[in-house]
């Protein structure tokens, strides 16, 4: 399914992510609530709020396409402990850390219209500064921890990405 980036504007053969820039909390503050509570930095993202702080990390999801060579990528956000976030972002630079952390997935993701918020997962870092990859616990019930232990159809990968797309080219 060949696609033009609308971020680039180039051609591309292969699949794209299905990438969200922020976690859907940061992206339902206001623009002054984002300026004054909120901090997004590449893949770090806090709120402050009164009486807590929010932290999350971006991650990794691949979703098996059951009939078809290539699988569907998430790029989503996971909300972490605060050891965890600052124990990830000491390392962030350290191409041996490797890790696993507890996280719950923080963004609507395309293609569930059941809330995904809130899925537990385990984060598990890569060698190499690889994006961490993220696997929702399989004993949760949601159709996105069916979808990720089980595959979803090539014709539903390209759903997800024709819709993904339509929605940034609106942007």
């Amino acid at each position: 399914m060949p696609y033009t980036c609308p971020n680039c504007g180039q051609y591309h053969d292969s699949w794209p992510a299905l990438a969200y820039s922020s976690p859907w909390h940061y992206n339902n503050l206001s623009s002054e609530k984002q300026e004054t509570i909120g901090w997004l930095k590449g893949d770090f993202c806090t709120i402050t709020y009164e009486d807590q702080t929010d932290r999350f990390i971006r991650v990794v999801m691949t979703i098996p396409v059951n009939d078809h060579c290539e699988d569907l990528d998430y790029g989503l956000w996971v909300s972490v402990s605060e050891k965890t976030f600052l124990d990830y972002q000491q390392n962030y630079h350290n191409e041996q850390h490797e890790a696993s952390y507890f996280g719950y997935v923080s963004n609507c993701l395309m293609g569930y219209e059941d809330d995904v918020l809130d899925v537990p997962s385990t984060v598990v870092t890569q060698a190499d500064g690889i994006r961490p990859h993220v696997f929702p616990h399989e004993d949760f019930k949601h159709p996105l921890v069916q979808d990720f232990y089980y595959g979803i159809s090539k014709e539903e990968a390209e759903k997800r990405i024709e819709e993904m797309i339509r929605i940034s080219n609106q942007n």
